[in-house]
């Protein structure tokens, strides 16, 4: 029986989470709770591999379907492996993206269908799913420009998609929000970083600390 917490950010390229994962992974731990930080694909060796594979920019040539099997199956790996363990002793679990990303990337913006491509990841996660997704919603062009003046930062193969391509991923985005607004809580992404991170702290805090009291 699942006994931790696990909150999932999502979004699209460029929209902060990776920055606001670290920011409230070290709010919670100074609180003295149990919090490890993942992500989606990798946090393990294995589904790491697969991510080197699925994000090189030299498989220009992968097929849509291909890629949305690779995801399902380093998601997978990573559930059994790292996070369902961390959940059952009683953790706060922070993973950069989870199913939403393959349903608005693959599903919506890759034209497979958001049911299709939920019944693939259904068979690879069975009945878990985020108990908080937090969308970071941003316009994709601004995104971009941010990826591109961030020294710091790889370019990855989905960096490499046209405009429309991302922004198709936002439309996807906003379409499983609307769906699913009991699981979804979305903020503006185009604020500060610490408007950001107040915002996020502001949703979880009712949900970490009643979950734990």
């Amino acid at each position: 029986m699942k006994k931790g917490l696990f909150i999932v950010f999502e979004g699209g390229e460029g929209t902060g989470k990776t920055t606001a994962i670290d920011s409230i992974y070290n709010w919670i731990i100074d609180n003295n709770l149990n919090c490890i930080k993942t992500r989606e694909p990798g946090g393990i060796t294995i589904s790491e591999q697969i991510r080197q594979v699925v994000l090189s920019k030299e498989n220009k040539a992968m097929d849509a379907r291909t890629e949305a099997l690779l995801y399902a199956a380093a998601r997978r790996q990573h559930l059994v492996e790292k996070v369902i363990p961390a959940l059952e002793e009683g953790a706060i679990v922070l993973c950069d993206r989870f199913v939403d990303s393959s349903l608005a990337y693959q599903g919506h913006a890759r034209d497979l269908g958001i049911e299709e491509i939920m019944s693939i990841n259904k068979f690879a996660i069975g009945e878990y799913m985020p108990d908080i997704s937090v969308l970071f919603d941003l316009d994709p062009q601004i995104g971009l420009e941010r990826i591109s003046n961030n020294d710091c930062r790889e370019i990855n193969r989905l960096d490499l998609e046209k405009l429309d391509f991302h922004q198709r991923v936002r439309e996807g985005y906003n379409i499983i929000f609307e769906n699913n607004k009991d699981r979804i809580v979305k903020i503006d992404a185009s604020k500060s970083k610490e408007s950001v991170i107040d915002q996020i702290k502001n949703i979880l805090k009712p949900r970490i600390w009643t979950n734990i009291n």
